[in-house]
């Protein structure tokens, strides 16, 4: 694995994780009783982007972790997921 490669998987697993992280733990402004006026009530009422920066961080880099090595070190590769014969040198006739 490149670093290029290692930094894009990181990217994208960081990305799907914030996206469940996301609405986890979430207070609406309807639930807390006190909606700003102009604000929607399904509007955060304490939105904390940095500790859920931090939990996602975490998560992916354990997720990164795993996925890395498996890729390195398993037994599969980046060979394996070729179905469609893309990867095979070409013969020259």
């Amino acid at each position: 694995m490149t670093i290029t490669s290692a930094i894009v998987l990181f990217a994208v697993t960081w990305f799907m994780v914030f996206f469940v992280v996301l609405p986890l733990r979430n207070t609406t402004q309807g639930e807390a009783g006190e909606v700003v006026p102009g604000t929607h009530a399904s509007s955060p009422h304490d939105f904390d982007l940095r500790g859920k920066a931090r939990v996602t961080t975490l998560v992916a880099v354990v997720l990164w972790g795993v996925m890395a090595a498996l890729l390195v070190w398993g037994p599969w590769g980046v060979r394996d997921l070729d179905w469609f014969g893309r990867m095979d040198p070409v013969q020259a006739d």
